[in-house]
């Protein structure tokens, strides 16, 4: 494909296609085909869709089938051998491509094709590969090295011996031809196709300089021996000569310049790359599989780790690389995910604890079973995901590409009107040519290419390196125009898991230590999530010398253990071989659970319990000896960060809204503990209404954004006009959101926001000066005001400036 219409044409024909929608990238040369059943419940196959795509003038094949029915995580379709529907396919024209560079390396690259802009593999020309960095530094190398005493003729006087015109010919051609031939060439084949890019005007450009010089040197008498020339900068002020002049420097400084750009381009775009590269090459290599040998032993057998599948258990040393998504099942250790999630703390795991592929392990010997391979795993999912956001584009971009389709064509047409008004005007003919040929080359419109795709590139890279990653260019300018973040409480602002925060205990009576540890020791044979806070916070390590049976002396033991679901426990706890020692029936639970085992509390302690879930909190009374002795007070605690996040989230604009299905008193504490106010609590909310919440409130007049992780957040994800999900929540959660904040700190919300602020900042100050750049320079090529040796090296750091603006955001906190 060379050119917009191309990619209209071959999607048209895709979509003719009952059941296919296609969407086809100019730059990968790929389409992307969800499949489904068509009305009269067929289901087109592959076949239908290559012949689509031949019937268009091309060819195809297909690279990846994705099944789309159950969503994966985070955030990009698992492979499937065998698709149910829908489906996608994502097909490659047959003789496109660039020779070693896979369509992931081209997305990497951050180039964007102006519509027209030929995709041969010799017509990248600033293609971040190894090969073309090598072809353009040594085209460069020799169109330098001949330019030199080209431009050192022409405009020295003092230097023209006797034919030196001749030999600045001789110098001269080699640049404008062989240096100059991948412009030359993609001209020709956008032409071929009707079309007309930004190296068609270059290409026209070398040409009419290369041939005027030579008619005027063969048959024009500028080749006559003792000719001396001397070149102005402003044509325009030189209308008096009579022998045509030669432009053989204006082809060869022009080209030299535009090669030096692209190979700045070149080396611009591989670094702004580096950062994603270097989490796609995050994964190990190579895994220490766990195989049963033929005497029954199990053994570790190194394999590559590709061959790995669901199920196998696999060996991880200390410093090694977790190889792939799995599950702890023996072992325990500390994991560095901060190449992943970009928090710096290592994270402790154990047996049942799951581990994601590319994380490193900072500790112990652990064994895993994986649960993910290949494009299944996490680490794969994120290149997809970050892939997929740098080949799109933003809607600034479809604009700008609706210009640039016409703006060639149209600095054509300005090129030869320019022409005709010098000549009609009385110009002389080399001051017209001159000035035409400066509106070819100042209007070149490269820089229109890398506006866009060079920020998308180093934006969403960073944000991947920060654990932020964005699905797609359009979410960007959401970011610009959302007044109201909408904050899911539970697992979000919250921690989603119950924790102890205060023992109540009457004055004078037992301590808050003593309560916690008789109520911990029942609790810890039950399995009810608030029995498990309790245990959890009465937990102390045990010390001391160890009986017989194992168990410490001096521990707690609990023996007749009863519960009664959604009432109580309860236990007779003793000191383990203490002796006689006293033992004591303790109970947990309701108050009026209590009261029928005949145990009652005191009117204090009722009132600060009927005062703790009148918060919002969960609270258990503990008792023994026939009286309440304490009450345990549980909540699902507010995360650390979850504070400053929201007062970020003001500062950039946003008004918080606490969303959540628990009662009201527990919402309120919490949006009082995180500065949101009253009046922006919507509690009680069931599952299925949280998406009308989001829609009310988009009634009201407001742009909203939605943070949540739970299958139950996923509708209000995706009806939100911006949805972020935590990365620490479900699949369904992730795929319906338009962000993924890969760690399960809020912080990465407000700094998910002002990264894409500032990358589409960025995309317009670059579409800004590439069009002003063009806008102000053509009236000044066109009163000749403008040398065309100038306008080649302007134009080439134009594109050189757009890179290094973009690069700007590797610096972002």
């Amino acid at each position: 494909m060379t050119c917009a219409s191309c990619v209209a044409r071959v999607e048209k024909r895709l979509n003719r296609v009952p059941g296919a929608r296609a969407t086809v990238n100019l730059a990968l040369e790929s389409a992307h085909v969800e499949v489904s059943p068509a009305e009269d419940g067929s289901t087109p196959d592959v076949d239908a869709l290559v012949e689509a795509v031949r019937k268009a003038g091309y060819d195809a094949r297909v690279t990846g089938r994705h099944d789309l029915v159950t969503p994966p995580a985070p955030a990009a379709p698992a492979d499937d051998p065998a698709p149910t529907h829908p489906t996608e396919h994502t097909a490659h024209p047959e003789h496109s491509g660039h020779p070693g560079m896979d369509p992931r390396e081209h997305a990497l690259s951050g180039h964007s094709m102006a519509p027209g802009h030929d995709m041969d593999p010799d017509e990248d020309t600033s293609a971040p590969t190894d090969a073309r960095g090598t072809d353009l530094r040594r085209r460069l190398r020799v169109a330098a090295v001949l330019t030199v005493p080209v431009l050192v003729l022409s405009m020295v006087p003092a230097a023209q011996f006797p034919g030196w015109q001749w030999l600045v010919a001789a110098l001269a051609l080699p640049v404008a031809t062989w240096a100059a031939w991948p412009f030359h060439r993609a001209a020709a084949r956008a032409a071929r196709h009707g079309a007309s890019t930004m190296d068609t005007l270059v290409s026209i450009g070398v040409a009419a300089a290369t041939a005027w010089s030579l008619w005027a040197l063969l048959l024009g008498g500028a080749g006559e021996i003792g000719m001396r020339m001397s070149v102005t900068l402003f044509p325009a002020a030189d209308m008096r000569g009579h022998m045509p002049e030669l432009y053989f420097e204006v082809a060869a400084v022009v080209v030299t310049f535009l090669l030096a750009g692209r190979y700045a381009e070149h080396r611009s775009r591989r670094r702004a790359g580096d950062a994603l590269r270097a989490l796609l090459d995050l994964g190990a290599k190579d895994v220490a599989l766990l195989v049963t040998g033929p005497d029954g032993r199990r053994v570790e057998q190194r394999v590559p780790v590709d061959r790995l599948a669901v199920g196998d258990e696999f060996a991880v040393r200390p410093g090694e690389k977790v190889a792939t998504d799995g599950v702890v099942v023996q072992g325990t250790s500390a994991v560095d995910a901060s190449l992943l999630t970009g928090e710096p703390v290592p994270v402790d795991v154990g047996p049942g604890d799951e581990v994601t592929g590319a994380t490193v392990n900072a500790g112990g010997h652990l064994v895993v079973r994986a649960t993910r391979v290949g494009e299944e795993t996490r680490l794969a999912q994120i290149g997809r995901l970050v892939a997929a956001a740098q080949t799109g584009k933003a809607p600034v971009q479809r604009l700008a590409d609706r210009i640039s389709a016409v703006f060639v064509p149209v600095v054509l047409v300005l090129a030869v009107a320019t022409l005709a008004t010098w000549l009609l005007t009385g110009g002389t003919a080399q001051a017209a040519f001159t000035a035409a040929v400066a509106v070819l080359i100042i209007a070149c419109p490269c820089a229109l290419g890398l506006a866009t795709p060079t920020a998308l590139l180093v934006g969403t890279g960073r944000g991947a390196q920060l654990g932020v990653l964005i699905k797609g260019p359009e979410m960007l300018e959401q970011t610009r125009t959302v007044d109201t973040v909408v904050l899911d409480k539970t697992g979000t602002v919250t921690e989603g898991r119950m924790a102890l925060v205060d023992v109540l205990v009457p004055a004078g009576g037992a301590s808050a230590a003593e309560v916690l540890r008789y109520a911990g020791a029942v609790e810890q044979l039950a399995e009810h999530p608030i029995a498990r806070a309790v245990a959890d916070a009465a937990a102390t390590p045990a010390d001391g010398p160890v009986g017989g049976d194992g168990v410490v002396i001096g521990a707690d033991q609990v023996h007749d253990f009863r519960a009664e679901a959604g009432r109580g426990v309860s236990g007779v706890v003793r000191a383990a071989h203490s002796g006689v020692g006293l033992s004591r029936r303790v109970l947990v639970g309701r108050p009026t659970w209590l009261a029928e085992q005949g145990v009652t509390a005191d009117e204090d302690l009722a009132a600060r319990f009927a005062a703790a879930e009148a918060d919002g909190a969960t609270a258990v009374a503990a008792a023994w000896d026939g009286a309440v002795r304490g009450v345990l007070v549980l909540r699902d605690p507010v995360k650390e960060s979850s504070r400053q996040a929201v007062a970020e989230l003001r500062d950039l604009g946003l008004r918080p809204v606490l969303l959540t299905g628990d009662n009201t008193g527990a919402a309120r504490a919490v949006a009082r503990e995180v500065g949101i106010a009253e009046e922006d609590v919507v509690a009680e909310v069931l599952p299925a209404d949280k998406v009308d919440v989001v829609r009310r409130l988009q009634a009201d007049g407001h742009r909203v954004a939605m943070v949540g992780d739970g299958v139950n957040d996923a509708a209000a994800l995706a009806a939100a006009d911006l949805g972020l999900a935590m990365g620490t929540g479900t699949d369904v959660a992730i795929e319906a959101a338009d962000v993924t904040l890969v760690r399960g700190d809020l912080r990465a919300a407000p700094q998910a926001v002002r990264l894409s602020r500032r990358t589409l900042r960025i995309i317009q100050q670059n579409l800004f000066w590439a069009f002003a750049y063009n806008v102000a320079a053509i009236p000044l090529a066109a009163l000749g005001l403008l040398n065309p040796m100038i306008a080649g090296a302007a134009m080439a750091f134009s594109s050189v400036l757009v890179v290094t603006n973009s690069l700007r955001l590797r610096r972002f906190r």
